[in-house]
């Protein structure tokens, strides 16, 4: 069960738990992106493995995961006998900061339409003297 809001609120957070909250992102998977952030170069399955100590597929399901979350992209070099190799690099923070942004603002515009929708219920059932379930529309038997 997600935690209630206002403990969201005074928890100290980090702009890296977005991660989490918007895309439930495991300490791994940020590990692996901050990882491709802060790399010089676009990087294979085999170096982040090598860089985090973990299996290849361990790295792949990470790396895939990140790419789901569009904030990793994936790019196909290709080398001389046709043969190629897929390389991973971050999308622009930007970009992700604007995805995150849009995000949040549906979640807004929804909590608004539900909280709404919440005082509508209830105001109705205290103009009937508190019966759950009544109307305005209604009529009484």
């Amino acid at each position: 069960m997600p935690d209630a809001m206002t403990e969201l609120l005074r928890k100290e957070m980090q702009c890296e738990n977005l991660l989490d909250c918007f895309h439930g992102l495991s300490e791994l998977d940020k590990e692996v992106f901050r990882l491709l952030v802060e790399g010089d170069d676009p990087m294979t399955v085999d170096e982040v493995a090598a860089e985090i100590d973990r299996e290849r597929t361990t790295a792949y399901r990470s790396v895939r995961r990140l790419q789901e979350a569009d904030i990793v992209e994936r790019k196909q070099v290709s080398q001389e006998g046709g043969s190629y190799y897929h390389v991973f690099t971050p999308r622009d923070a930007d970009e992700i900061a604007d995805a995150m942004q849009r995000t949040l603002n549906d979640f807004y515009a929804k909590m608004g339409q539900l909280i709404g929708e919440f005082r509508e219920k209830y105001a109705t059932v205290e103009e009937h003297g508190g019966e759950t379930g009544t109307s305005a529309t209604q009529p009484d038997t």
